[in-house]
């Protein structure tokens, strides 16, 4: 898989790498008190959690239907990130906040602040150097202070223009590349602080409950003494797969591999109680946000994705899908998948029944893994106003799907095979290595891309390093992939491929949000659009694609504000349900998590009872149990490859409890669940209790009342206790040696009832003794 080219790469968010009580929740319904505690819950997002006993003000945020309110000409996001070091103080273009197309854009997420030693949340000291809080730009239109805030820099400047522009949300983005496992500090040094990873999770792979605690204190107070709607995290990677994110955090975050989907999960919950009960008594609602990846690789690592219910909203990553980490030469950002990537094909993930031929290394196939579990409102696609490339480029069409392997690998990579990066004129916006030298990645804003692709050599190319009379070598010829909605530059000379972005690509992308209801966009980074200065014949920094972007949301349908595609029961009940005990790293293939059940009603569910939930079709329809549950998929919204995108959300499960086994208020149950391509946490979980279908409070829908089984919202008293089965009336099934049974499985032999421990098959109940895998229950 994908694996990072620069140790030192801050310039973008992503780079993808080798290889309460619910029911107390009562889930958005009115709670006794003030009427605005009533008109609160109603603006709730479907499936967002509220912390217990805060009378959270989602209607600062949200609308009646939990929609996010951005102004009458702005239905869809548009995500712009803002980087705080293209300053000019280098003498290269800057990009400030008085650059922002604030009429264009609904968020502006600030790009980074960091953690610090003592875990709290940071931009760096104080001084006229900080750009986020103390640089000044004198004589630059635009970027005058205001004077009424008791800080500059760019914190000054945005918040300057919220004051024109108040529809639009700013955040602060705390993390990325470089900066999930350390921070730079006020010279430019990589401090390699532990960041994220030992922030959240100690060494021995527990939770860092007080680290995690400093640091949503300091979210907290850090948002509100800057002016901020929220926190963005960009934490690269809580995945338990060896070797992912920044290679210098290697030695600390491999060793936490195991404890870090679980820090994660606390952190989130933390910030978000924190960020709700602040907001309570603000009087407006702070939002939480992540950048998520989009590799099936890293997200196989991270279990069901179960922070998705604490967060606003998803961002995610879907660019970084191919680039000079390996030989594959690939799209950046594809939409779809085209049933020939190479990376792919060389994986025999199209060969494979398993995968079903589904290709994991697009938008579409991405935005579906979140769609599992989230409304389509709640998720943005990311696109990226950057360029990747290889040189030396061998086979394909034009390039595409070539291969182009590297004699060598770039310092602090990490790596020992790569691709062979586009370097020099094709290379503009590059890292460098730990040795100080260029990093072949093909990476270039798209204004300069354009320029190449017009053979015009910019003016600003002396900024960059090189000479004024600089000259082209060969023609950079548009490509496009209409299958893959993909543009590309190809010099069939220099066997130079740069995958692009422009507005063909960019409209079909937007066609797409618009058409499937899905929240918006979010671009990295807001500096590599571009307008044609006709005054100079170039293309410069500009808002092209993020104008188009605003155009075509500005009149769009409300996005798709509920996870289910189908009609809920409004009546629920208090029965958990958890996926856990996942494998870690490379052993996690099939995926094989234990799906335990637990009642916590007062009512006995009957043996028989069926459970009902979706799972995204990011992963195929062949999902299965070894327990004796009879799981089994019994509708699918998509079937065979995903040439062309995936043409629905969700396959429908059914399982059901043994007919032998009934589940006691208090008690639960374990099945080994079986898939194949990662799933985000499978959602829209009906129970079928004596004829009445419920849904599950764990999904926290909107509008939904937590009742007992029976038929008013109250508990209903609950049965008396099963008795015992009577000597000499077994009711289990006979134990058959050539049967397989799964773990809670129970068996009658020799006028005993049994319980399997664990997967079992062959081996006679009893014959182990009080060691062995079958648990006497008593005489039947």
């Amino acid at each position: 898989m994908e694996a990072p080219l620069s140790s030192l790469n801050r310039a973008r968010p992503a780079l993808l790498a080798t290889g309460a009580a619910v029911a107390g929740l009562l889930l958005g319904m009115v709670s006794t008190g003030a009427s605005h505690a009533a008109d609160n819950a109603s603006c709730r997002p479907d499936g967002l959690y509220r912390t217990p006993g805060v009378d959270v003000p989602y209607c600062s945020v949200y609308d009646s239907e939990g929609r996010e309110k951005m102004g009458a000409d702005h239905q869809r996001r548009v995500i712009g990130y803002f980087t705080g070091w293209r300053t000019g103080k280098n003498g290269e273009p800057a990009y400030l906040a008085s650059d922002i197309p604030w009429e264009k854009v609904t968020h502006v997420n600030y790009a980074f602040g960091h953690i610090d030693k003592g875990n709290k949340l940071s931009v760096g000291s104080d001084g006229e150097k900080n750009a986020a809080t103390g640089m000044t730009w004198p004589g630059v239109a635009g970027a005058e202070m205001d004077p009424a805030l008791p800080y500059k820099g760019h914190f000054n400047l945005l918040n300057k223009f919220k004051k024109k522009h108040p529809n639009v949300k700013t955040l602060i983005s705390v993390g990325g590349w470089a900066e999930t496992g350390g921070y730079f500090d006020d010279d430019g040094k990589r401090v390699g602080s532990g960041g994220f990873y030992s922030m959240a999770t100690n060494a021995d792979g527990s939770v860092n409950h007080a680290g995690i605690d400093t640091f949503a204190d300091s979210a907290v107070s850090f948002i509100k003494k800057y002016g901020f709607n929220g926190v963005d995290i960009d934490y690269e990677y809580p995945t338990s797969m060896k070797d992912a994110g920044h290679p210098a955090d290697f030695p600390l975050s491999n060793a936490r591999r195991g404890g870090l989907v679980k820090g994660y999960a606390a952190l989130m919950k933390s910030l978000r109680e924190k960020l709700d009960r602040a907001g309570a008594a603000d009087g407006k609602h702070y939002m939480l946000t992540v950048a998520a990846p989009s590799s099936g690789y890293l997200l196989r690592g991270m279990e069901t994705f179960q922070v998705q219910k604490y967060l606003d909203y998803v961002n995610i990553m879907s660019y970084d899908l191919h680039g000079a980490w390996n030989e594959y030469v690939g799209p950046n950002a594809s939409l779809f998948d085209d049933g020939k990537d190479a990376e792919l094909a060389a994986a025999n993930v199209y060969g494979s029944q398993q995968y079903g031929g589904i290709g994991y290394l697009n938008t579409d196939w991405a935005y579906h893994y979140f769609r599992g579990s989230m409304p389509a409102g709640r998720i943005n696609i990311g696109l990226p106003y950057y360029t990747r490339g290889h040189k030396n480029v061998q086979g394909g069409t034009d390039g595409l799907w070539g291969k182009a392997a590297a004699s060598s690998c770039p310092a602090g990579s990490g790596l020992t095979k790569c691709g062979d990066g586009a370097v020099g004129i094709d290379n503009l916006w590059h890292d460098k290595d730990d040795n100080g030298k260029e990093s072949p990645a093909g990476s270039n804003p798209m204004w300069h891309a354009k320029n190449l692709e017009k053979g015009i050599v910019g003016d600003y190319v002396t900024k960059y390093g090189f000479s004024a009379d600089t000259k082209l070598t060969g023609t950079y010829a548009r490509k496009y992939s209409s299958s893959l909605v993909a543009p590309w530059l190809w010099n069939a000379e220099k066997k130079v491929f740069l995958s692009t972005e422009d507005e063909e690509s960019v409209a079909k992308k937007a066609d797409y949000v618009i058409d499937r209801g899905i929240g918006g966009t979010m671009v990295w980074e807001m500096a590599g659009d571009y307008d044609w200065n006709a005054a100079k014949g170039q293309y410069e920094i500009g808002d092209t694609l993020t104008s188009l972007m605003y155009d075509k949301f500005k009149t769009a349908k409300p996005y798709g504000a509920k996870v289910a595609n189908r009609e809920m029961p409004a009546k629920a009940l208090d029965i958990g349900v958890e996926f856990g005990d996942f494998k870690l790293g490379d052993s996690n293939y099939p995926i094989t998590p234990k799906l335990k059940i637990t009642n916590n009603t007062k009512t006995a569910l009957p043996g028989g009872t069926e459970f009902q939930f979706d799972y995204s079709t990011s992963a195929p329809g062949n999902a299965s149990d070894q327990s004796g549950f009879g799981t089994k998929v019994i509708s699918s919204d998509h079937t065979g490859s995903n040439v062309g995108g995936l043409k629905g959300d969700f396959h429908r499960v059914s399982l059901k409890l043994p007919a032998w086994q009934s589940l006691a208020p208090g008690a639960s149950v374990d099945l080994s669940f079986n898939y194949y391509l990662p799933v985000s946490t499978p959602s829209n979980w009906t129970v079928n209790v004596s004829g009445t279908t419920y849904a599950l409070a764990g999904d926290l829908a909107r509008g939904t009342t937590v009742v007992e089984p029976g038929t008013g919202t109250g508990p209903t008293d609950p049965p008396g206790p099963t008795d015992p089965p009577e000597p000499g009336k077994c009711t289990a099934p006979a134990w058959s040696a050539s049967s397989e049974y799964g773990s809670g499985t129970a068996v009658s032999h020799k006028s005993h009832t049994w319980k399997a421990k664990w997967w079992t098959k062959g081996e006679e109940p009893g014959a182990g003794g009080q060691w062995g895998v079958w648990q006497d229950l008593g005489a039947c």
